[in-house]
């Protein structure tokens, strides 16, 4: 079975109460065990699902999670060794709050959740950028104003796309009737990379121009254009311990630990889940979790096979991935500016290491050494079928190239996870592909029968984020608590389906037209705040 990465102790060793472990395996039974509601994974939208459920006063449920603890792609590891010997924590998946709140807006719940466990983190100031090239420093911060012109372009050009029922195009090809081609130039395209890629993982090539645009506007004109890393030495994940100790007990049985979920046989009268240990669970309800590289990927069967609709929505989203590639240096030897957060380089290989970011720094882990890479998606897909040590000389030969040969050392440890590898995430986040209609995603979010779907690539407004997933969560569970107590819709709920005929469901669409109407944004497909808000935008309205 593939590994996470190599020498990394999955479970910290954590003294605080909220960090204890909730649950324990299901012992093999020869019948089924029964709930009202299953929920697959317990990541974010599981564990904010459960306690939607449990605030709805359901606490007939169970959580089955295949690691050891939850937490699912916010995860983090010990890494290398302070001056005492003891390890630093570094988060292997999701590292930022990504807009926070504003005057007059609403707040981020990530944020508030922040907050209320006193998550340590910093200001990201992405204008705090160093740019390299081969030859080494270079200063071609004008590559900023270059793209930020186009992408203004792009972005007015997608309000029309959306209020006009056009069709969407690729963001690439915005980008290009802004007359922005940087493909024969390593350093606009080092900041294109910048702007686009770091941000989606993936290119602007395979990704949409309309709903980049919307995604982006939503979080930071919507909540605020602030992002915060966490550098927490509990772990990012903390605020979903502390979430699940209220509202289960420790060692609570609905928490189902190390479990292998291997088929998921669903219809109108309930949910039923084959276990690889030879256990199963019957439910009224269940709600999947599971990664859109999961559910691509053919590792849970699902039975019967998902209608034409709902798998022509799950081939056609994006799986992205997020590689961050950490090294400790000496303390004593460290070769960066200090002033800088991000260190930009420039490469005729688009994507070929571009981009660095110190952790030894005022603010974040100062006197650490610990210093990271971040590749994504293709660039990641290489990493990870190659050897540790092939990628640890790769990027010190380009560290070598930015910063003068005799001046970077040896590093004194060195890992990176290997999301795309993982059978319970094959991936790190999602993107929407161009040409994707509202219409069509709703087809991904929509229930089949007593099945449904939550987690940050079911958010019409914030796939991709931490907060999608939270909201995507509580939808899930809220609705399918009021199913439980008869207080649902019935044909959303799958209720009377003998009697009262008709298609069942969330709404969905059997047949997919090419663009979406104005009228189609709206609650029924998921849209629940106006993309043209700019609330946390430092240049817009109120």
């Amino acid at each position: 079975m593939p590994q996470l990465f190599q020498g990394f102790a999955l479970v910290l060793a954590i003294s605080s109460a909220i960090i204890a472990a909730f649950g324990t395996p299901l012992a093999p039974r020869t019948t089924c065990r029964k709930t009202k509601v299953a929920i697959l994974g317990a990541g974010t939208a599981g564990i904010i699902a459960a306690q939607a459920l449990s605030n709805s006063s359901v606490a007939d449920f169970v959580i089955i999670e295949y690691n050891s603890e939850i937490g699912g792609r916010c995860r983090h590891t010990e890494f290398g060794k302070d001056p005492n010997g003891n390890p630093y924590t570094v988060e292997l998946g999701a590292n930022w709050i990504q807009g926070t709140v504003s005057e007059g807006g609403p707040e981020n719940p990530i944020w508030t959740l922040a907050k209320k466990y006193n998550i340590q983190h910093t200001f990201s100031n992405s204008s705090l950028v160093d740019t390299f090239t081969q030859q080494g420093r270079k200063d071609y911060l004008t590559k900023q104003e270059e793209f930020e012109d186009a992408y203004t372009v792009v972005e007015q050009d997608s309000g029309v796309i959306l209020t006009e029922n056009l069709q969407d195009r690729a963001f690439r090809a915005g980008l290009s009737l802004a007359n922005y081609k940087p493909i024969r130039d390593p350093e606009a395209m080092a900041w294109e990379w910048y702007e686009m890629d770091f941000e989606y993982a993936q290119t602007p090539d395979v990704s949409s121009q309309e709903f980049s645009i919307v995604n982006y506007n939503l979080t930071y004109y919507g909540f605020s254009e602030v992002n915060q890393l966490v550098y927490d030495q509990r772990g990012f994940n903390v605020f979903l311990h502390g979430e699940t100790a209220t509202f289960l007990k420790p060692n609570d049985s609905r928490l189902i630990l190390n479990t292998t979920v291997t088929e998921v046989k669903w219809g109108k009268s309930g949910v039923t889940i084959e276990n690889a240990d030879g256990t199963c669970i019957e439910a009224d309800y269940a709600i999947c979790t599971f990664s859109v590289g999961v559910l691509q990927s053919n590792e849970v069967k699902f039975t019967p096979s998902f209608p034409r609709w709902k798998q022509v929505a799950i081939e056609t989203f994006q799986m992205g991935i997020y590689t961050k590639i950490f090294f400790q240096f000496p303390p004593d030897k460290i070769f960066w500016d200090q002033t800088m957060q991000y260190l930009l380089y420039a490469h005729p290989s688009r994507g070929y290491y571009p981009i660095f970011q110190p952790l030894d720094i005022p603010d974040f882990l100062p006197g650490s050494g610990i210093f990271f890479a971040t590749v994504v998606t293709d660039e990641s897909r290489v990493v990870e079928a190659q050897s540790d040590e092939l990628t640890k000389s790769q990027i010190l030969a380009v560290l070598r190239e930015m910063f003068g040969a005799d001046n970077v050392p040896e590093p004194i440890d060195f890992m990176y996870p290997r999301w795309g590898r993982l059978p319970w995430a094959y991936g790190s986040y999602s993107n929407w592909p161009p040409g994707l209609t509202l219409e069509g995603h709703q087809n991904l979010r929509a229930n089949t029968d007593r099945l449904w779907f939550a987690g940050e690539a079911t958010s019409q407004e914030y796939y991709g984020f931490l907060h999608g997933a939270y909201f995507e969560g509580r939808r899930a569970g809220e609705k399918i608590a009021a199913c439980v107590q008869g207080r649902g819709d019935k044909d959303e709920c799958c209720v009377d389906t003998a009697d009262s005929g008709g298609e069942k469901g969330q709404k969905h669409y059997e047949v997919l037209k090419g663009t979406t109407n104005e009228e189609e944004y709206g609650a029924v497909n998921g849209w629940y705040v106006t993309s043209f808000q700019t609330v946390g935008w430092e240049g817009g309205g109120g």
